[in-house]
């Protein structure tokens, strides 16, 4: 057992054996540089290969790059992003999608548990039409949300006909997009390209890689000179196979999705041994891989205490993520050390 796993956040997490093995076969003499190599090349293809669609493909380092330059591509300065006012792109990536799409503002809606509904996006989109007002050209959304609720594909479907109705544009966050998958039970094509989703940014790092994101648009006209964006936005790795080789372990062997299914499974293994403590509020209905757990101030003190990171940034309650490795018979001692605190 892990004495010191902790569940504060999947970005906590090792690289997971496929990755690491998939890294040190890119590892192997000489290959061209910034993406000329047959590593990215096939990463590009796995990638087609299993949203059985033509698309371009892009490698960013981070989430934040990958987002904000995807935003960026999809708006000109003068336009507006919707988003949910919980999303990662408004509260957490130091306005980036601001700066790099040279302004365009974010719009964001009320939501009590994360998610962007059709209409909300409506009452957004159609508020104002005037020239003085930032005119409203993407819909972000989250999948799995910051409060980890999944987007059913029916909800997709809704979000994206509403979106082509008012002219907007279609992206979605997918950082944990394997939880998402896993969660949902359906094809990567299904909740995105065939649900009217214009661009995803497909998360590697949460899903057990160190580090890389892929941007994938499904128009190819979107993704016009976005070569160029990364490169501009210092994005276009040199050694660009060390970035993609990872994918081709993670995707051809099927370990995204494996990686995404135990995380959730953790999810409902501490959700099991806590749900209906008294003291204890499950915050969201665990649909992924995040338990929110809501308690006295003073019973979060005792679990830190006793050694536990968590972070309570969403709600006021601890967050509990579940990456690709966490460890069966640490989340039990989460859970008794959390009955052993409410009992007391």
């Amino acid at each position: 057992m892990n004495e010191s796993q902790q569940f504060a956040s999947d970005n906590y997490s090792g690289i997971c054996p496929e990755a690491w093995q998939a890294m040190a076969a890119a590892n192997q003499g000489h290959a061209p540089a910034y993406g000329d190599d047959h590593w990215t090349e096939k990463a590009s293809d796995a990638f087609r290969a299993l949203f059985a669609t033509e698309c371009e493909v892009f490698f960013a380092f981070n989430g934040t790059a990958a987002n904000s330059l995807a935003l960026a591509a999809l708006c000109q300065s003068y336009h507006s992003v919707i988003c949910s006012e919980a999303a990662h792109v408004e509260t957490d990536e130091c306005g980036a999608p601001e700066f790099f799409s040279n302004g365009s503002k974010l719009l964001v809606a009320p939501s009590a548990d994360g998610k962007l509904t059709p209409q909300a996006i409506r009452a957004i989109a159609t508020n104002r039409s005037d020239i003085h007002f930032p005119k409203p050209r993407v819909v972000t959304i989250t999948q799995p949300t910051e409060t980890g609720l999944v987007y059913s594909v029916e909800e997709i479907r809704a979000i994206s006909a509403t979106c082509r109705e008012l002219g907007l544009h279609l992206h979605m966050d997918g950082a944990r997009f394997a939880n998402a998958c896993a969660s949902l039970g359906c094809s990567p094509a299904d909740m995105t390209w065939r649900a009217g989703v214009d661009v995803l940014c497909f998360g590697g790092t949460k899903n057990g890689m160190a580090a890389g994101e892929a941007i994938l648009f499904f128009d190819p006209k979107l993704a016009e000179d976005f070569d160029y964006r990364c490169k501009q936005a210092g994005q276009l790795a040199s050694k660009m196979r060390f970035l993609a080789a990872p994918w081709v372990g993670m995707l051809d062997t099927g370990a995204w999705l494996r990686n995404g299914e135990h995380g959730n499974a953790c999810a409902k293994r501490l959700l099991r041994q806590i749900e209906g403590l008294g003291g204890v509020d499950i915050m969201f209905p665990p649909q992924a891989n995040a338990v929110f757990v809501r308690m006295p101030e003073a019973k979060l003190a005792t679990l830190r205490e006793r050694g536990w990171r968590f972070y309570t940034f969403i709600g006021g309650g601890a967050r509990f993520m579940f990456a690709w490795d966490a460890d069966a018979q640490r989340v039990d001692q989460l859970a008794a050390d959390i009955r052993q605190i409410t009992a007391a």
